[in-house]
């Protein structure tokens, strides 16, 4: 009976992968959830203010001309995605050290996303909101110097939570469905008390969409689970204007490091990867009021859109 059971289970696995490899690599990759990609970016290791509330709205373009399949050639001769992002942002940092030295905070992020899709097969649902994001963590104080400050870093354990809008019509949607883990370290180190070099390193971790899109479905996935990711941003500035103006470089790269799960099965092929670089700027209108600016420009994509993305982030400490 035991032999039984496993000839019939490598039977089914068998089949699952057979319909994994029938679907068209659109179908079958594009999975992870929205993610900070370069939505960060300067001074990323410590709030510009010190401890308190903050409050912070950004606003973000991202526009692709091109749908990378697994080997990061063109899907589709002229497809076209365009994305208005908004992130509304809510921080909560204790003033005293409770937790390893650090002072506990809370970060709370409502996306809302507008999204079309025009010159491909594929989908985007209309806008409403994306994943709401709850994120506690540690913040540590500045290592100082005789200068001014050497060093800052936190510690974040992000969730993003299924609440967004989707709709298994579609293959592009503001919410993914499930439930992701996205931690990361951010630190910055000043070189000198005018040139900084900042990066945060997010490791991803994915539950499984029990709805997936209907291309997945016409193959008879019922279950589709992302893989795991690593994705950093990383931004380097110097302080051309003393207090008031930064200007820089910044970027981010993103790896799917384990491939995703289609019915429970390894499905090769699937994992994604992009590398954006851009110039940015960031304005300290005063000491409570920030504005940053940064443009990326996409390259290397795999199994995912490839395009440019511009952002403004307006940072208030009440």
């Amino acid at each position: 009976m035991k032999i039984k059971d496993a000839l019939l289970k490598g039977i089914g696995l068998a089949a699952v992968a057979g319909f994994s490899l029938s679907l068209t690599p659109a179908a079958r990759a594009y999975d992870l959830p929205a993610l900070n990609l370069g939505f960060t970016s300067f001074l990323d290791g410590g709030p510009p203010a010190g401890p308190g509330i903050y409050a912070a709205q950004y606003l973000q373009y991202y526009h692709a001309s091109k749908l990378a399949d697994p080997t990061g050639n063109d899907l589709f001769p002229d497809p076209k995605v365009d994305a208005w992002i908004s992130l509304t942002q809510i921080i909560l940092q204790c003033p005293k050290k409770l937790v390893l030295g650090a002072q506990p905070g809370l970060d709370v992020i409502v996306p809302v996303v507008d999204l079309g899709v025009s010159g491909t097969p594929l989908s985007g649902n209309k806008a409403g909101f994306g994943d709401l994001l709850i994120g506690p963590y540690l913040q540590w104080d500045p290592i100082m110097g005789k200068n001014g400050p050497i060093f800052m870093h936190r510690l974040e354990f992000q969730l993003l939570l299924p609440t967004g809008r989707y709709n298994p019509a579609h293959q592009l949607n503001p919410g993914a469905n499930h439930f992701s883990f996205n931690p990361y370290w951010a630190s910055t180190l000043f070189v000198t008390p005018k040139l900084t070099l900042s990066g945060r390193v997010h490791y991803l971790w994915n539950d499984t969409n029990d709805d997936p899109h209907n291309l997945y479905k016409l193959a008879g996935v019922t279950r589709v689970q992302p893989g795991q990711a690593m994705h950093v941003n990383f931004a380097t500035e110097y302080e051309v204007l003393e207090k008031r103006l930064r200007v820089g470089l910044n970027g981010y790269y993103l790896r799917q490091i384990s491939d995703t799960k289609l019915n429970g099965v390894s499905t090769p092929g699937t994992r994604e990867r992009v590398l954006g670089l851009g110039p940015g700027a960031l304005l300290h209108i005063n000491q409570n009021n920030h504005l940053f600016f940064n443009a990326y420009f996409e390259t290397a994509a795999e199994n995912r859109p490839e395009g440019m993305r511009f952002q403004l982030r307006f940072v208030h400490h009440f």
